[in-house]
């Protein structure tokens, strides 16, 4: 585990912009390792991205340490370059866990909903359209993406069906008695096999408003990803639900409906079509919004930060909202279940 080195973080801003390194100010955090902190040298500020936990393993190619560059820095290259809006990096320096980015403000979209709500409509159509034009052109990888080298696959979407279990079920002594349990793996299972079948492409994992940077043209808006490093393939619903069944935020089902019409219409499908793109949108909605429940919990139990928790049952509504779209099958039947009694 590294620590910030202050000389270091002075050496990469002289050595990045040309100027010396007046005042650090640090800026709020998620729920990741990473820590942001705005740089200013007098002539321009920039924002300097530390991670104390970038072992060796997190490194790509097996590159050494002198030459090494991080999936953040591979995926930024790649999206740069098939016309995605991504910070500007200023400098690196890997080996000391440290990059300087572009200064983008504080304006992300769940910031610019709060100043501006009369435009909701508008910068989710963006974000929809952006992320619709990004997954044309993301269709093709280079060989050895850090991208195309890990996937959704059933494995990974059971284990965070699994941490839902243990952390939204187990952890908040709800367990479910043995005959149930084995019942509730069964499902999940065939949950995980459902969506692992079906055709991949690249996902950024966690598009929602904490990770959109807006920026206000005054004629028009743009919308700058961050937050994309642990980009893998999956299903092409996957971004969609992480915005617009975002635990952060609450949007009536119209709403919802008409993004989903809209990035129907960007990617060129048909009425058939979009009929399964929405009901894929409700699946993946009832795994994702699962593993984000149970994620909250563990962050709150683990890592002793409560500031998750106020999205716990958000979480769960909104997974109990889609099963009720999906009552026709039995497996969501049961899973309606589950999350009754997760809420108590």
């Amino acid at each position: 585990m590294l620590t910030l080195d202050s000389a270091a973080l002075e050496r990469l801003t002289h050595s990045s912009t040309g100027h010396a390194l007046v005042s650090v100010t640090p800026m709020p955090g998620g729920a990741s390792t990473r820590s942001y902190l705005r740089v200013a040298t007098g002539e321009r500020t920039a924002i300097a991205m530390f991670v104390p936990d970038a072992a060796p393993e997190e490194i790509t190619n097996g590159a050494a340490a002198a030459s090494a560059r991080w999936p953040f820095l591979e995926v930024h290259a790649l999206l740069s370059a098939r016309g995605v809006r991504v910070p500007v990096v200023l400098g690196e320096s890997c080996s000391e866990g440290l990059l300087l980015l572009e200064d983008l403000g504080d304006e992300t979209l769940a910031a610019f909903l709060e100043r501006a709500p009369e435009r909701k409509a508008e910068v989710y159509q963006v974000a929809v359209r952006d992320l619709a034009r990004a997954q044309s052109a993301l269709e093709a990888l280079p060989e050895g993406s850090v991208v195309a080298g890990r996937a959704f696959d059933e494995k990974l979407l059971r284990w965070e069906l699994d941490h839902f279990r243990e952390w939204g079920l187990d952890a908040r002594d709800r367990a479910l008695p043995g005959a149930e349990r084995a019942e509730l793996d069964a499902v999940f299972d065939r949950l995980a096999q459902r969506i692992a079948a079906w055709p991949r492409g690249f996902v950024h994992r966690d598009y929602q408003s904490r990770n959109l940077m807006v920026h206000d043209r005054g004629d028009g808006l743009d919308l700058v990803w961050i937050d994309f490093q642990d980009a893998l393939l999956g299903p092409r619903v996957y971004d969609l639900v992480a915005l617009l069944n975002d635990s952060y935020q609450s949007f009536d089902r119209p709403f919802v409906e008409a993004r989903l019409d809209d990035f129907a219409a960007a990617r060129g499908l048909d009425r058939q079509g979009r009929e399964a793109l929405g009901r894929e949108f409700d699946v993946v909605t009832v795994q994702r919004k699962l593993k984000d429940a149970g994620r909250f919990i563990f962050i709150d139990q683990v890592k002793k930060n409560p500031a998750f928790l106020p999205y716990f049952e958000p979480s769960l509504a909104k997974v109990r909202a889609a099963l009720s779209r999906l009552a026709d099958e039995p497996d969501m039947q049961l899973l309606g279940r589950v999350v009754d009694r997760a809420l108590g």
